[in-house]
């Protein structure tokens, strides 16, 4: 599927920053389940000082602002076309050694509830023990905008069984490091059936198990990552995968604006209508419904 992503992300202040510096991590990279077609990431009101990949393979580019600025305007957009390999993204690359990925973090501390959890899960194997994972954690946590933060812990979420994507995702990730899974945070985009315009950006998790590799599995939705999803960042927890993350100096207040849509492209559009609406009709009830 040829995907068509447009992000946009607005900071403005009631006055002059006297300095900011941001990591961008919002170009996706070509994989096993997407080829980006093209992309550009573009920024007003401050300056791209460099580009580099990250110890996750992840691209950042850092961007600074002084003085005089009063807002930046930061967009990425581009064409991806993704592939559906059923959530199985693969063998594990890059320089960080599997081991890494079982390492606790603040957002992914495992404590008495995720034990819990854990001890309810079933399976004659790995594979079937994340898959049941996956779905008790969606069934554990109900979705609801507002409840939680970037920085709250997975126990606190099991707590208040209440998050977002995000959320769902760290739940996962500390249950799966629990029974000794290699896990990781995944940040991307979904295309969400009958809605083009979205208030963010989503998350999911991956475990890497025997004969697979690394396995996608979104319990905020329930499934396993199709050709709907784009991938961004990986790493240990959001911290790692954050789309803008930094650090400004000075007492101004800060309003932040994001608008985002994903869509199938003009080209794909124009081929899906000419190929019948059988095909049609089997690919929205594939689709089923997201929660973002």
């Amino acid at each position: 599927m040829r995907l068509k992503i447009s992000h946009t992300t607005v900071y403005e202040y009631d006055e002059p920053v006297p300095y900011s510096l941001q990591r961008l991590r919002l170009t996706p990279v070509d994989g096993p389940t997407q080829t980006v077609l093209n992309w550009t990431v573009s920024v007003d009101g401050a300056k791209v000082e460099a580009g580099y990949a990250d110890q996750y393979g992840n691209r950042v580019e850092l961007v600074s602002a002084e003085a005089t600025e009063k807002s930046i305007r930061i967009v990425a957009s581009g064409e991806v076309e993704t592939r559906d390999k059923a959530g199985v993204f693969g063998p594990h690359q890059g320089f960080c050694p599997l081991w890494l990925f079982l390492r606790e973090t603040p957002l992914t501390t495992a404590g008495p509830l995720i034990a819990a959890l854990v001890e309810t899960l079933e399976g004659d194997s790995e594979l079937a023990r994340m898959h049941a994972l996956m779905e008790a954690v969606h069934a554990a946590v109900a979705y609801i905008p507002g409840t939680t933060t970037t920085e709250t812990p997975a126990e606190d979420v099991l707590a208040a069984r209440t998050g977002v994507c995000q959320d769902h995702t760290h739940v996962f990730i500390a249950s799966a490091r629990m029974l000794d899974i290699p896990a990781r945070y995944v940040s991307g985009y979904l295309m969400m059936e009958g809605q083009i315009e979205q208030t963010a950006t989503h998350a999911w998790a991956e475990a890497h198990l025997p004969g697979l590799g690394w396995v996608g599995f979104d319990a905020a939705n329930n499934v396993c990552p199709d050709e709907r999803y784009v991938r961004i960042a990986t790493g240990l927890s959001y911290t790692d995968c954050a789309p803008v993350s930094g650090m400004r100096l000075g007492a101004a207040n800060e309003d932040l604006t994001v608008s985002l849509s994903v869509t199938p492209s003009a080209t794909q559009t124009q081929s899906q209508s000419g190929q019948g609406q059988s095909q049609g009709q089997s690919q929205g009830q594939s689709q089923g419904q997201s929660q973002g």
